[in-house]
């Protein structure tokens, strides 16, 4: 019989097959994707300096969406946050990294809202 992987095994696996793919740069960075059971955190990083540009989750002080409303709007608001953020620095076009989550709820709705402030994937 095969090994038994948890969940969050096989994810790390993906994230790991996923960024052999993709790397960030200074021109197009990677947006990274990081999501808990009550949170969702997005930051933008450039792969060859190793620095992230710009971050945005929904501990931010400057995240502002009403409490009562559900995991996938407050995720539409972080990316409308971190891509605001990024155009600030003068960065328009990103590499979307969904580490290893399939892009479906809430990473899904994070990459709109990043979409719609005005980032191009």
């Amino acid at each position: 019989m095969g090994t038994v992987y948890s969940t969050k095994e096989k994810r790390l696996k993906k994230k790991i097959r996923i960024r052999k793919k993709i790397t960030g740069t200074q021109e197009r960075p990677r947006l990274c994707v990081f999501r808990s059971a009550k949170h969702i955190y997005a930051q933008l990083i450039d792969d060859t300096a190793g620095v992230t540009l710009a971050a945005a989750s929904t501990v931010d002080k400057a995240y502002s969406i009403e409490e009562g409303s559900d995991k996938s709007a407050k995720a539409k608001g972080v990316g409308k946050l971190v891509a605001e953020r990024a155009i600030e620095k003068g960065i328009k076009t990103i590499v979307f990294d969904r580490s290893g989550y399939l892009y479906h709820g809430r990473v899904k709705s994070l990459a709109e809202g990043a979409r719609e402030a005005g980032l191009e994937f």
